[in-house]
C-alpha cells in the first residue's frame, strides 16, 4: 500500500486505506467547526469541548465504534449496502478473497471515497469537505454509477447518529442528557435543540442547532426520516445491520414531527431513483450548526466551493517548494498548512488528542506564530501583544490561553503548575517577527500583566494587586500596565535567578518535555539555561536595533532595574540568586513603584554578560565524555540533585537530544564541541527504521525522581521516541551552526518516514512522534510543523529576513537542485509574494557557491551581497508574483 501521488499539490490516491485502522483526516475551515474523517466515514464533528455533533471519537473509536456517516443503498432484489463497508455483511468479508476494495483520493482537506458493488456494478463515491467559507457545516455529496449491465432502481438512506452534546457526558449522564433532546423533522432533516447544557456546576439553557439535512438527486426533499436511532436500528439490530434498513417496512417520520427524550438519529431516507445502465446521479448530505450552509443542500454551490477549495488552502500555506525531490515538495505542501489546523484545532480536539477541553497552551501558541508570521506578519502583530499580557509580574505566566483577547487560564486542569521554559518561546517568535518585519516598535506596545493571586513561581498566593478582570493593580484601581520589551525581561530576568543547587535554572513542574514533571524539588533543566542564554543575546539584538532607529532608553519598572543591576559577583553563588529573586518577589506585592530610564547600552552590556556567565558555566560544569571519546551535554539534574546525562550507569547511555540541540542552538557549545556531539548524537540517537532521531537512550529504569516519560514504554512518546518536534529544532540548531548537512540528514530521516505509507501509516504530514514500530502517532497537531517550516524556509532556502530587509542565504545539498540546477520556494515577505529561484549552474555542492547575483523580475539588483532592502520590495506591485532570481 503507498500514496500514488497526483500532480505536486499534495492530492494523491491509496487503496484500500479503510484497512488501516488509525488513519483520519481533520476536515475544518476557519468557522470554527473541528471535524475529522477515516476512510470509512467514522470520526467526529464539533465546536468545542461542549458542543459535539457526532459523537466523540479517541484512536480506539475510530475502527470499534458503529456510528459513522453511514450512507445505506437499497437496490432492489439485492440486500442493502452500506457505501463505507459498513454492514455487518460486509465486515464479516474482511480478510476473505472476497473483501471489497476501495480507493480513496485525498487532498487539503478532503477526501473522497470510492466502492464497487460488485454483483450490481453500481459503483459510489462519497465526498467529504468543509467549504472555504466561515459557515460551520460539513459537506458530503454522494455520486452514484451504475456500471454494470442492468438498470437499478436504487433508495439511498443516510444514518448519522446525532449526539449534540458535550464531550463530558460520554459517561456522565450519557442517557439523562438525551433527556433533554429535543428533536424535529423538516422539510430537509433531522435536527435537535437540546433543552440544557448540562452541567451540575450551573446548567444553561441551549439555543444551538445540530442538524442533518439531505436532498436527492434533482434537490428534492427527501421522502421521511428516522429521527431517533432506537426505532432505526430496531430492537436486537444495531447501525450495522438496521432494522430500518434490512428488516420489514420501518415507517418514515415526515416532516414536520417533533419528539423529545432520545438518542438522535440524523436517518434520511430519500426518494427511490432509476439509475440507467452508465448513468451517474449525485445526492447531497450535511452536517450543520445552526442551519448555517443550506445553500450546499444544491449541487451547484457544491461545486462552486469545492472549486474554490484547493486555492483557499493554498493561499494559507507559507511555503511552497520546488526541488528534485518531488516527494519532498509534496512533504511540504501538507506539512505547510499544519500550524493552521493547530490554531484552529489546539491540541484537544483530533481522535489522538482526547485530552484538554480546548485553549491553546502557551508554548504552543508562540510557536504557530513562527510559521504564521511567514505568512501574514500583519496579522500576527496585535496578537503578539495580546499574548503577552499572559505574563505574571514574577514572569511566571497563564498556561493556556482562549480564543478572546485577554482570556487566560492559569491551567486547563485548574493546577497550579510552572513550566521553566515559558519565557522562552515569546523572545524567540518575537525577535523572528522583528526580523521578518523591522517593526520595532512592536517593543514599545504596552499591555497589561495577569494576575490571579498566584506569585512567586506558583508557591504563593495573594490578594494583593488582583483586579476583578484578573489584571494586576497599579494602586489607583487601573490595570499596570508595561511594554511588550517589559514583559519579556520580566520573564527571563526572573528565570535567570531561579536556579538549584548546580546553578542551573530549577526545572519546576517541567520544561518543554512535559513528562519531565516529578522532579519539582531538586530538578534543574540545564538545556534550558543554554536556550535561555541564546535569548538574552537575541534581547541584546533587539535593543541594539532599536538603538540604530534613535531609541537610546527604554522604560521600565524600577523593581525590574534593581534586579537587573544585581552584582555580577552574585551569579556565581546560587543561595544569592535566590534572596535577590525572593526581594523582587516581595517588590511585586506591593503597590506599583515608578518606572525609570535605562539605557539600552547598559541594559544590552547585562544581557550579553548573563549569556557569556551560562556559556562558561555549562560548559565547564556540564560536559559529559563517553567511552569512545564522544562528547555531549548533561541537560538535566533529578529530584534527587543527580546529574541525569552522566555518561554510561550499569552499562547504558544516558543521553538526551533536547540536551544537545539547545547547547547548540544558543551557542552554548563551541563549533568543535559541536563536531563531537553530532557523533555521538548519531551513534546513540540515530535509528533509520523508526524514522531518524529518538528523543533520549533507553535509560532502563522508572526514573520517579524525574518524571512520568520513563514510565512509558522505550520507544513511544516522550520516552526514547523519534520525537519530531525535538528532531525538527535539532536541524534548525545545526543548520544555524552552519552544519547543513548534518541537519539535512536530520530532514531527510523525518521526510523519508512520514512519507513511506507502509512504515508510517500516516498520510503526508509531520506527527508528534514515530513509536518503536515506526508508525506516525499524533499527527496533524504539533509543534514540529511549525518548526520544519520556520527550518526549511530560513536555513535550507536561506530566505529570512534581517531587520526587515530580505536575506538570500542558501544551504542546499547539490542533490536538492534539480537537473537544470534549479531550485525554488515561494514565500510573502514585505507585504509581496515572492518566488525565490535558486539558480546553481555548475552544479556546486554546498560551501562552493554563494549568491553572486540578484534579479528582481529579471531587473538586476545587485551584483554583490545577499540582501533585498525592504523598501525596495514595498515598491513593487503588490497585485502580481515576483520573481527573484539569485545567481550562484
Amino acid at each position: 500500500m503507498h500514496f500514488l501521488l497526483n500532480g505536486n499539490k499534495g492530492t494523491f490516491t491509496l487503496q484500500d486505506a479503510d484497512r488501516q485502522n488509525y488513519l483520519y483526516l481533520p476536515l475544518t475551515n476557519e468557522s470554527g467547526i473541528m471535524d475529522c474523517i477515516t476512510p470509512d466515514g467514522h470520526g467526529d464533528s464539533k465546536l468545542g469541548q461542549n458542543e459535539f455533533l457526532l459523537e466523540p471519537t479517541s484512536c480506539e473509536d475510530l475502527h470499534e465504534s458503529m456510528r459513522n456517516r453511514n450512507i445505506w443503498c437499497k437496490v432492489e432484489g439485492e440486500l442493502p449496502w452500506s457505501v463505507w463497508g459498513t454492514s455487518a455483511g460486509q465486515q464479516g468479508k474482511r480478510f476473505t478473497p472476497e473483501a471489497e476494495e476501495m480507493t480513496l483520493e485525498i487532498g487539503r482537506v478532503w477526501q473522497k471515497m470510492t466502492r464497487m458493488q460488485e454483483k450490481t456494478g453500481l459503483e459510489v463515491s462519497v465526498l467529504n469537505f468543509c467549504p472555504p467559507t466561515t459557515e460551520r457545516v460539513e459537506i458530503m455529496q454522494v455520486t452514484m454509477q451504475n456500471k454494470g449491465t442492468k438498470n437499478l432502481t436504487v433508495q439511498p438512506v443516510a444514518a448519522i447518529p446525532i449526539y449534540a452534546r458535550s464531550a463530558d457526558n460520554l459517561r456522565d449522564h450519557r442517557h439523562v442528557t438525551s433527556l433533554l433532546n429535543r428533536i424535529r423533522t423538516t422539510e430537509h432533516g433531522v435536527e435537535v435543540i437540546p433543552a440544557l447544557s448540562f452541567d451540575e456546576r450551573g446548567h444553561q439553557e441551549n439555543h444551538r442547532v445540530y442538524g442533518v439535512y439531505g436532498s436527492g438527486v434533482k434537490g428534492e426533499a427527501p421522502e421521511g426520516f428516522y429521527p431517533i436511532q432506537q426505532d432505526f436500528n430496531g430492537e436486537g439490530g444495531t447501525l450495522y445491520w438496521p432494522e430500518a434498513v434490512f428488516g420489514e417496512e420501518v415507517p418514515v417520520v415526515k416532516a414536520g414531527v417533533e419528539l423529545e427524550g432520545y438518542e438522535a438519529m440524523g436517518g434520511i431516507c430519500f426518494r427511490k431513483t432509476e439509475l440507467q445502465v452508465g448513468e451517474t446521479q449525485s445526492f447531497l448530505v450535511l452536517l450543520s450548526y445552526d442551519r448555517e450552509g443550506m445553500a450546499y443542500l444544491e449541487k451547484e454551490s457544491v461545486a462552486e466551493a469545492f472549486d474554490k477549495l484547493e486555492a483557499w488552502w493554498d493561499d494559507r500555506t507559507p511555503v511552497h517548494c520546488m526541488t528534485r525531490e518531488k516527494s519532498f515538495d509534496v512533504w511540504m505542501e501538507w506539512v505547510g498548512i499544519q500550524p493552521l489546523l493547530r490554531r484552529i484545532y489546539g491540541c484537544s480536539f483530533l481522535p489522538h488528542h482526547d485530552y484538554g477541553r480546548g485553549g491553546r497552551g502557551w508554548r504552543d501558541l508562540w510557536q504557530d506564530c513562527l510559521a504564521l508570521i511567514l505568512t501574514s506578519p500583519e496579522e500576527i502583530r496585535e496578537d503578539l501583544v495580546n499574548f503577552y499580557s499572559g505574563v505574571r509580574i514574577d514572569g511566571s505566566n497563564a498556561t493556556i490561553i482562549g480564543s478572546r483577547p485577554g482570556e487566560f487560564k492559569a491551567d486547563r486542569n485548574a493546577i497550579v503548575r510552572i513550566w521553566m521554559d515559558h519565557g522562552y518561546w515569546p523572545v524567540l517568535t518575537t525577535g523572528f517577527y522583528l526580523n521578518q518585519t523591522g517593526d520595532y516598535d512592536l517593543l514599545l506596545e504596552r499591555a497589561p500583566y495577569f494576575c490571579d493571586g498566584i506569585t512567586a513561581r506558583g508557591e504563593q498566593r495573594t490578594d494583593g494587586r488582583l483586579r476583578s478582570d484578573n489584571w494586576l493593580d497599579d494602586g489607583a484601581g487601573n490595570p499596570y500596565e508595561g511594554t511588550v520589551l517589559e514583559h519579556m525581561l520580566v520573564q527571563n530576568m526572573t528565570q535567570f535567578f531561579d536556579t538549584g543547587a548546580h546553578n542551573n535554572m530549577k526545572l519546576r513542574g517541567a520544561d518543554w518535555n512535559d513528562a519531565l514533571d516529578m522532579a519539582k524539588d531538586k530538578g534543574e533543566s540545564v538545556a534550558f539555561t543554554a536556550a535561555y542564554s541564546g535569548n538574552y543575546v537575541l534581547i541584546a539584538q533587539m535593543l541594539s536595533a532599536l538603538e540604530r532607529q534613535g531609541q537610546k532608553t527604554i522604560t521600565l519598572s524600577e523593581e525590574l532595574v534593581t534586579l537587573m543591576r544585581s552584582d555580577v559577583a552574585d551569579y556565581e553563588d546560587t543561595e544569592k540568586k535566590q534572596h535577590v529573586l525572593a526581594a523582587y518577589y516581595k517588590s511585586c506585592l506591593e503597590p506599583a513603584k515608578r518606572k525609570v530610564e535605562m539605557e539600552i547600552t547598559e541594559c544590552c552590556e547585562i544581557l550579553r554578560g548573563m549569556s557569556a556567565w551560562i556559556h562558561e558555566h555549562i560548559r565547564t560544569a556540564e560536559v559529559v565524555e563517553g567511552a569512545a571519546g564522544e562528547l555531549w551535554f548533561n541537560g538535566y539534574y533529578d529530584n534527587d540533585g543527580q546529574q541525569v546525562e552522566h555518561g554510561i550507569q550499569g552499562g547504558h547511555v544516558r543521553m538526551m537530544l533536547t540536551s544537545q540541540v539547545f547547547s547548540i542552538m544558543s551557542g552554548t557549545a563551541a563549533d568543535d564541541q559541536i563536531e563531537w556531539i553530532a557523533r555521538s548524537v548519531d551513534h546513540y540517537l540515530y535509528e533509520e527504521k523508526v524514522g531518524g532521531y529518538r528523543l533520549n537512550t533507553n535509560f532502563h529504569e522508572l526514573k520517579l525522581n524525574m518524571g512520568r516519560a520513563f514510565g512509558f514504554a522505550y520507544g513511544h512518546k516522550e520516552n526514547g521516541a523519534v520525537f519530531c518536534h525535538m528532531a525538527v529544532m535539532y536541524a534548525y540548531a545545526l543548520y544555524s551552526r552552519g552544519f547543513a548537512r548534518e541537519g539535512y540528514k536530520v530532514l531527510k530521516s523525518l521526510e523519508n518516514q512520514s512519507m513511506d505509507f507502509e512504515r508510517s501509516g500516516i498520510y503526508p504530514g509531520i506527527p508528534e512522534y514515530f513509536n518503536q514500530r515506526g508508525k506516525g502517532m499524533y499527527h496533524y497537531l504539533t509543534g514540529a510543523g511549525s518548526w520544519l517550516v520556520l527550518t526549511v524556509t530560513t536555513q535550507m532556502f536561506g530566505v529570512r529576513g534581517a531587520e526587515g530587509n530580505l536575506v538570500l542565504a542558501p544551504q542546499l545539498m547539490k542533490e536538492q537542485f534539480d537537473e537544470g540546477g534549479i531550485a525554488e520556494i515561494t514565500v510573502h515577505f514585505a507585504d509581496q509574494k515572492c518566488r525565490v529561484i535558486y539558480q546553481n549552474l555548475h552544479h556546486k555542492e554546498l560551501g562552493d557557491y554563494e549568491v553572486e547575483e540578484i534579479y528582481v523580475d529579471e531587473v538586476r539588483y545587485s551584483t554583490g551581497g545577499n540582501q533585498i532592502h525592504r523598501a525596495y520590495l514595498l515598491a513593487l506591485d503588490k497585485n502580481t508574483e515576483h520573481v527573484i532570481r539569485a545567481v550562484l
